[in-house]
Parts: C-alpha cells; structure tokens; sequence
C-alpha cells in the first residue's frame, strides 16, 4: 500500500509573523497548491511545484527544529484532505498545531486540539464569495479570526462582518480567541487604521506582519 504523503513546498523554521502567537519560535510546514487567487498574496510560489513527501519524511524534517510549535500554512492547506491527518500525526506526537486557513475550506474535521487561524477574506482580495460562513460555528476558545484589509472600504466590511456574525460578542465572552485586523503591507495608513479601530471600539487585535520587519517587505512567514 502507498504510503499516504502532501506535495511540500518547504519546511522552515522561524519567527512567527501573526496572530496571538506572533514573536515566538515556529515550524512551518507550507503546503503546495490554493485554488483562491488573493489580489495581496505574497506566497504565489506556492501554488505549483513543490516536493512529495511522505508523513514520515515531514515529521523527521519537522524534528530537526527546536520547537513544539508547529504551523501548517499554504497555500490553503485544507485544499488537501491529507492536511487533516498531517495534523493528527503532529498532535500525536505532542506538537502544539496551529493551521492558517483562508476560511473558503470546512474546518469542521479538524482535532479540537488544533488552533485555527482563520480568514474572513474581504472584498479588496477578490475572494470575499469564497468565504464559507459554516466555519463559524466550529471555531472555539482556541481560535482566531483574521481580516486583511487593504483601503477602508474593506475595513468597513470587516466591521460589519464582525458585528453582524456576533464575533464582537463571542470574543468578549471567551468563546472566541481574538479577531485580528491585519494591514495589506504597505497599501494602507497604519496611523488611519488605528484610529478606525479606536474610533469603533472594536475589541480586535492591530497586528502587522512581523516577519517583515525583521526580514523585509518580501519576507513570508506564514
């Protein structure tokens, strides 16, 4: 019988750029291939080639990183049924899992244990019909909710978005980890950001890209 494997498009280890977990020390596992064709995506790369390896050959390259925090990141990784067992073999072996997901995939079958970090994609991505609004109710305590915004119209819809689905409430109450408002690198005034949120009072997270500060505007890390 074949052994089941994921088409890699690499494997490394670094800094965490996003979400609550930004700053600490990762292990990225990018996974090759995404159907969505994000107008800001910095990871196209990713959409072809990559290298076949098998679950075993992914935990031994995992292993060689000084980590327990694992990220398996895309492309949209859950394009891939075998991304689900990836996850369960990388709980099983006592990893803490986070897997970065476009939101236009069920994450239903996903282990509880599992971290989602999960897109609401905005209309300035091109992909806002993609977004499958059943994920919300398979999100927990655990989970995050990203918008990338590039202009305030796209901010607008994020706030919207947030207060119509009751995201506001739910993080407030803990049933949600945190809402983060990302900015597209470069496109937007952070200083005008910032004073939107406070304006709203919006109980979410301003996060930039931290991996291209240290790194550059090219860096990728999640």
């Amino acid at each position: 019988m074949t052994e089941p494997f994921l088409r890699i498009t690499e494997i490394f280890h670094s800094i965490q750029g996003e979400s609550t977990w930004a700053g600490l020390p990762c292990t990225f596992v990018r996974l090759t291939g995404c159907p969505l064709r994000c107008t800001w995506c910095d990871t196209a790369y990713a959409f072809q080639g990559g290298k076949r390896m098998t679950f075993d050959e992914i935990l031994a390259e995992v292993q060689r990183h000084p980590t327990q925090l694992v990220e398996i990141t895309g492309g949209e990784p859950l394009a891939h049924a075998g991304a689900f067992d990836l996850a369960d073999r990388l709980l099983g072996e006592g990893y803490t899992v986070l897997v970065e997901t476009s939101g236009a995939f069920d994450v239903g079958p996903l282990d509880p244990r599992v971290h989602k970090i999960m897109d609401l994609k905005c209309p300035g991505s091109g992909e806002s019909a993609r977004n499958l609004w059943t994920n919300l109710e398979h999100l927990t305590e655990r989970d995050e909710v990203k918008f990338v915004v590039k202009d305030r119209e796209d901010y607008e819809w994020a706030r919207e978005a947030i207060q119509t689905r009751g995201l506001d409430d739910r993080v407030r109450s803990g049933s949600l980890r945190a809402l983060l408002i990302s900015p597209v690198w470069g496109e937007v005034d952070l200083e005008a950001l910032a004073a939107w949120i406070l304006a709203d009072g919006l109980p979410v997270r301003f996060q930039i890209q931290v991996h291209k500060l240290i790194w550059g505007a090219e860096a990728t890390g999640v």
